[in-house]
């Protein structure tokens, strides 16, 4: 059963979507989306609201998006996901030709361990790893993840010299991807959030990965439930597995 919202901060990338928007010269109209009123909190029409079951959980590991131009605006956009579960989470808007002193901040900031996530095969031998390393006293992995489609996600990689000297964690998922809201030719594409909880799962946080995994099941049901014009299951399986996680 649903439960009341209540008044959260917005996270990252909330605020950089509230920011982009205040760039747009015309409205954004998601394609194939519904129109009319959405929710703040989750961006799906109020009946589908899903802000009550948002999950609160404390992490180690941080992350940090590098977000597309268009990305925050996307309602299947799933880094918001990220945001919601892992409080440490950075949201940066992408741009070839500068580089946000705060995104610079964060990268000199002695607390986190950086690595950027990325297929190794597109990268020299040497910076490439496959595990999350243990941490130093007091150092905390964060996980720099490109939110944008493939094409562009390979161009930001390029055309990012700042990111150049971060060691690059490639990952090996044997599993292929379960996400619905965009169509990839390819299954080892995966959308944000599922990377995200890869990299917790590498970094030795198991509930969270598995919360952050469960949580984008509900989204997706939400969401293709708004979409169809059907009314949400709040027992179906995927609440079901939500609720679990939180009570375990």
């Amino acid at each position: 059963m649903k439960t009341a919202s209540a008044l959260k901060v917005p996270h990252a990338v909330s605020r950089l979507r509230a920011e982009r928007l205040a760039r747009s010269a015309k409205p954004f109209l998601a394609r194939g989306g519904i129109k009319g009123e959405r929710c703040t909190g989750c961006r799906l029409v109020p009946s589908h609201c899903l802000c009550g079951v948002r999950p609160e959980l404390a992490t180690q590991s941080g992350m940090c998006l590098l977000m597309a131009d268009i990305e925050p605006l996307k309602p299947s956009n799933t880094g918001w996901l990220i945001a919601d579960v892992v409080p440490d989470t950075f949201a940066f808007g992408w741009a070839r030709t500068e580089l946000d002193p705060a995104l610079q901040a964060l990268l000199a900031d002695p607390q986190w361990q950086a690595f950027v996530v990325f297929p190794g095969e597109f990268v020299a031998p040497e910076r490439v790893v496959s595990e999350v390393p243990d941490m130093p006293a007091g150092q905390r992995p964060l996980f720099i993840l490109l939110d944008a489609t493939w094409p562009e996600a390979r161009k930001m990689f390029r055309k990012s010299p700042y990111l150049n000297a971060l060691p690059v964690l490639s990952l090996n998922p044997e599993q292929v991807s379960r996400y619905q809201l965009r169509r990839s030719k390819r299954d080892d594409h995966f959308c944000t959030s599922e990377v995200a909880a890869m990299c917790l799962a590498l970094a030795g946080e198991a509930h969270a990965a598995d919360t952050l995994k469960s949580y984008l099941d509900v989204y997706t049901h939400h969401y293709l439930q708004a979409k169809h014009q059907l009314p949400p299951h709040w027992d179906g399986p995927e609440h079901a597995s939500l609720q679990g996680l939180k009570q375990g």
